[in-house]
């Protein structure tokens, strides 16, 4: 019998789910049986235009935004309050999930969903559980009431959280920037982002490549936001693939596109705000990028991460005024199409295709061994 992996990924962002969809299928083509599980509708419909069909675990579990990207930290601390201690939510899905449980060889958490995060320190569960995040996520979990607390109880905070994950099978971090796979022999592990393969022929169609591949996550809605990039672009005279699931009735804008990795891997430069997957994809096919900045920690820290790393980019923040924000993305995008031609060309395009192909090949080898391995009591 093939290896058995759950794979519970959290709709908060779509990052989680792209790397779900690609591991799923590197995995099945490996050989390992993988069954897909998220936390809301608009996950699921996601993960079935990637051939992906996922049961929705809970649509009561949900980090919170506002229509800029600006993470709403009360709301979102009460949201999670809601969730763990109201019986008919976290311990149903606790419930539901033992059934899963005993089918898996693995169970992967990909990003701290809590049902998962209190599974994985219960001696009965953990030995199946593996976490996996962005190293900045974890930070931003970690200290997420410094500042709002007295210090001394956002540190006693910071420990359990940190004693939960610790105490799991396994723990995968990942990063845009990080190299060849890492371990410490303890269950811990450090990868570099996954990011989709693009075709062999990407670079013979250039002749439809956008200057500029632009994706916003869900949680981007503002109709002024949406009007200042626009805007922007168009004085900077910068042709634009536009890909927003908060803007999918907005003329000139898709709710989603299977196919973006191809148009960002021929443009000029991306649009994005600073998610792992938005910078591992700039990295890996050496694409400049125009990252977007709003009040959301775990990309304030990606952002800091661009700039140390030296990664060609330009950042734009929005704070509520359309035409400064206008102005701001026609000078970023004017310096971005400059840097364009460095480091471009077919042999990026191959080396990128094969750093992609590392990436992928690691995760799928280290997630495959994990679930093939005996069962660790």
């Amino acid at each position: 019998m093939p290896p058995r992996i759950v794979y519970l990924a959290t709709a908060d962002a779509r990052g989680h789910l792209m790397r779900a969809q690609l591991l799923t299928h590197s995995l099945r083509a490996a050989g390992t049986s993988v069954q897909v599980l998220t936390t809301s509708d608009e996950g699921a419909r996601f993960l079935a235009g990637f051939g992906i069909e996922a049961p929705v675990l809970s649509r009561h579990y949900a980090v919170q935004f506002d229509r800029e990207q600006n993470m709403l930290r009360r709301e979102t601390d009460r949201n999670v309050a809601h969730y763990v201690f109201r019986p008919e939510r976290m311990l149903r899905d606790i419930l539901r999930l033992r059934a899963w449980f005993r089918d898996a060889d693995l169970v992967v958490n990909d990003s701290f969903h809590p049902a998962l995060l209190f599974m994985g320190w219960m001696p009965v569960w953990r030995r199946k559980v593996v976490h996996v995040y962005g190293a900045s996520l974890r930070h931003a979990l970690q200290t997420n009431f410094s500042g709002r607390m007295p210090a001394w109880m956002a540190n006693i905070f910071g420990r359990i959280v940190a004693w939960q994950i610790d105490r799991s099978r396994a723990r995968i971090a990942h990063d845009f920037a990080y190299g060849e796979p890492q371990a410490d022999g303890r269950g811990g592990h450090r990868l570099a982002t996954p990011v989709a393969v693009v075709g062999v022929d990407t670079e013979a169609h250039d002749d439809l490549a956008p200057q500029a591949a632009v994706y916003l996550n869900p949680h981007f809605k503002e109709a002024a936001l949406a009007d200042g990039l626009e805007r922007g672009l168009a004085e900077a005279r910068t042709p634009a693939h536009l890909v927003g699931e908060g803007y999918a009735q907005r003329a000139g804008w898709h709710a989603q596109d299977e196919h973006w990795i191809e148009r960002a891997a021929r443009s000029a430069f991306i649009v994005s705000a600073p998610g792992m997957a938005a910078l591992s994809v700039a990295a890996v096919y050496r694409k400049p990028i125009l990252l977007l900045l709003t009040d959301q920690p775990e990309q304030a820290i990606n952002a800091q991460r661009a700039a140390q790393m030296g990664l060609h980019h330009r950042i734009v923040v929005w704070q509520g005024r359309t035409e400064d924000f206008a102005r701001a993305v026609t000078t970023a995008a004017h310096e971005l199409v400059a840097l364009a031609d460095d480091g471009s060309g077919p042999q990026a395009a191959q080396k990128g295709r094969e750093t992609a192909m590392a990436r992928l090949q690691h995760w799928t080898v280290l997630l495959h061994g994990l679930a093939a391995a005996p069962p660790v009591r």
